[in-house]
């Protein structure tokens, strides 16, 4: 059985320009029990505060689960970037690839990643489809997935492909992003299932904030909560206490508050940590998500 943590952290994330985003949510559910609780900052919080709060002020023996993709696709084709002389070998090296085409981007961004005239070609962005933006070379239109995404759509939820950076569903931006916050955690943080999961201390998981909503029996097309009053609705659902109130409330933070209570309620479920679908070659270069079975 899975070891108890002492806090579990949900982290919604974002890709966006600049230095501060409302849409950055973080929200903390107690092991003791309690309601999750919304951690705010009046400006919003900034991706290099995020980065700060995992390295230096995390509560040991927490749960971190962070609503981006901790990698690109690798299986479908054997490798990220068929026909790149320097395509990485597994997620750490992606993240170092990243981080380093990117080392001036200012707020911990990736434009530089997605602009670079080689690497640019595997992904959707701007008005155009890059040459690479499929294994074949053709320009597919959904793009590729991961391992665990076709897990994802099995199971009744929406994923999109990390290489496509355009539409209101896309999660490639905030996923390169990410991948420079991992990238500088290295050695002070595991991140499942990259690493194995430890015995002791902290681990950060990539999240899929839908998989809450579909547990508190909303569906993948209503998603979303942007009242109080369906929030508490949720949390109950899940077995947690309410946090109260009335009114409207961003999805954003929504999305943090109820999937910090539904990994509090289902971290120690094994089967979990153990996906079906999930070989340690899937582990080391794609990742997966948890809570997808």
């Amino acid at each position: 059985m899975p070891r108890q943590f002492s806090h579990y952290i949900s982290i919604d994330w974002s890709g966006a320009k600049g230095s501060h985003h409302k849409s950055i949510a973080m929200a903390i559910a107690h092991a003791d029990g309690g309601p999750p609780v919304l951690v705010e900052r009046e400006r919003g919080w900034s991706r290099e505060e995020i980065l700060a709060v995992l390295r230096d002020e995390l509560p040991d023996d927490s749960f971190v689960g962070v609503d981006l993709g901790v990698s690109l696709p690798f299986c479908d084709c054997g490798d990220f970037f068929p026909g790149y002389a320097n395509s990485p070998s597994d997620a750490r090296e992606l993240w170092a690839l990243i981080d380093r085409i990117c080392a001036a981007d200012e707020h911990l961004s990736a434009g530089s990643f997605v602009s670079h005239p080689e690497l640019g070609e595997y992904f959707h962005h701007g008005h155009r489809k890059g040459e690479h933006f499929g294994c074949d070379g053709a320009a597919h239109k959904n793009g590729r997935l991961r391992v665990a995404e076709h897990a994802q759509a099995a199971v009744g939820l929406r994923p999109t492909s990390n290489f496509k950076l355009v539409g209101a569903s896309q999660v490639g931006k905030s996923s390169l992003t990410g991948m420079r916050v991992l990238h500088a955690l290295q050695d002070r943080l595991a991140v499942w299932p990259i690493d194995p999961l430890p015995h002791t201390g902290s681990v950060i998981a990539e999240i899929y904030t839908s998989i809450a909503a579909l547990a508190a029996g909303r569906t993948a097309a209503k998603a979303k909560i942007k009242s109080r009053e369906e929030l508490d609705a949720a949390l109950v659902a899940l077995g947690s206490p309410p946090v109260g109130g009335s009114g409207p409330i961003d999805d954003h933070s929504s999305d943090a508050l109820i999937t910090a209570a539904w990994m509090r309620g289902n971290a120690r479920r094994a089967e979990l940590w153990q996906p079906a679908g999930m070989t340690r070659d899937i582990a080391r270069t794609e990742g997966w998500t948890f809570g997808v079975p």
